[in-house]
């Protein structure tokens, strides 16, 4: 494959010899993908990012495990091999973490679903590293340098799985402002892309991401399970998508023959691209759009005493760190007071949380204890959590929860 030279890396990696505190060696033998900087008792003087970290046990000091070094992160080491038994670090062993992962996918990928994320960061085994599907276009996010010196052969293998004709590479914002490497975020580092907009199908639904532009790698994918199934809930129902984004969410309730949908989202552009996804369908409703604070629309929207056969509330993270723990609960509290407010009598809310900070157990009881203050009788529906190709490998992997809840009256 004839890949960009941009991907090609500036540095060689070395390896490194590696001692842990007691409680860093129980989680690399436990398989956590994480090892903290003040867990490292010695370690080479030069080590640096991209580095292979070989960790030794005290036990017969033998290894343990494989991590790439990460001098730019309290994460110093990101573990891709938890195990005992010698392993080559090469092409073939990436391509047997990656043939893996997709073997996990095989279940979705039977269905008319065209897009899905091939690699789920430390969850699949590439921490720092997420791979997504588009139809024919493979995009590519990095968060991280470690990948750096790896990058060429691990695209080849993902390359070569996916079947895809072209790849893209997305860099967080730490990557974008780095000197270490030649690529820009957006690079199209094999075959041509025609269209920024790539078209692609989720279960029957057609769908289009800017793999250029979007957020993340153009689309969130890891709440299609729930789209589906809120869309075959909305059957000539009036709709509330709050947080619409693209409209995921709204663009199933009118594939699947809503009366009415209304997309809320502060991002007017966002909400431009939730109609044109509507308009990829054939659909006889109304698709209405909200631009503005969700909070304060909701708050309006209650005041003209409106309701919806469906209402979902799927925001983004409100706990990017510990110290936001607190308030982002009392904003989960918020909106699932307001969101029963605005369904109707035997209707649907649907209360979604993408906080990893916030555990699921938490999450629901939020919403039981929010809902039962109402004196409003309902029922729990469902609690789901990420879609298939979404795997849960740590506990720190599980940041999505979604709990249905019918209301009786």
């Amino acid at each position: 494959m004839n890949f960009s030279a941009s991907i090609e890396s500036l540095n060689q990696p070395k390896r490194l010899a590696v001692k842990l505190t007691a409680k860093g060696e129980n989680y690399v033998q436990q398989s956590h993908p994480w090892v903290f900087s003040d867990s490292i008792v010695k370690i080479n003087a030069d080590a640096k990012t991209g580095d292979l970290a070989i960790i030794f046990g005290k036990r017969k000091n033998g290894m343990i495990g494989i991590g790439l070094y990460d001098a730019k992160s309290p994460i110093r080491i990101k573990m891709i091999y938890s195990d005992s038994k010698p392993m080559q670090v090469d092409t073939d062993f990436f391509l047997r973490k990656i043939e893996s992962a997709y073997k996990k996918r095989l279940p979705l990928l039977k269905t008319n679903t065209t897009s899905y994320r091939l690699l789920f960061g430390e969850n699949d085994g590439f921490p720092s590293l997420i791979a997504d599907v588009y139809n024919t276009v493979l995009v590519v996010k990095l968060y991280s340098e470690i990948w750096l010196p790896y990058l060429k052969t691990i695209l080849e293998s993902l390359m070569k799985i996916s079947s895809c004709d072209t790849a893209v590479i997305r860099l967080s914002r730490g990557l974008q402002n780095s000197d270490e490497h030649r690529l820009k975020d957006g690079d199209v580092v094999y075959g041509t892309l025609e269209n920024e907009i790539v078209k692609f199908v989720e279960h029957n639904v057609n769908f289009s991401a800017n793999v250029i532009k979007g957020h993340k790698t153009g689309y969130f994918l890891d709440h299609r399970e729930n789209r589906r199934q809120v869309g075959l809930l909305c059957r000539h129902k009036t709709v509330l998508d709050v947080f619409s984004y693209a409209g995921g969410f709204s663009v199933h309730a009118l594939a699947n023959e809503a009366k009415e949908v209304t997309s809320l989202d502060i991002s007017a552009q966002a909400l431009k691209i939730a109609v044109q996804n509507g308009k990829l369908n054939h659909y006889s409703g109304k698709h209405i759009t909200l631009a503005g604070d969700a909070f304060k629309i909701l708050e309006q929207l209650v005041s003209e005493k409106k309701r919806f056969d469906v209402v979902v509330i799927d925001p983004p993270s409100f706990a990017k760190q510990q110290s936001e723990v607190q308030l982002a609960k009392k904003k989960y509290a918020q909106l699932a007071r307001l969101g029963q407010q605005l369904t109707a009598r035997e209707g649907l809310l649907v209360l979604a949380s993408c906080s990893s900070r916030v555990r699921a157990t938490a999450f629901y009881d939020i919403n039981e204890h929010t809902l039962k203050a109402t004196n409003r009788s309902f029922s729990v529906v469902q609690k789901t959590q990420h879609d298939i190709d979404h795997p849960i490998g740590f506990i720190e992997g599980a940041y999505l929860k979604c709990g249905y809840y019918r209301f009786m009256d």
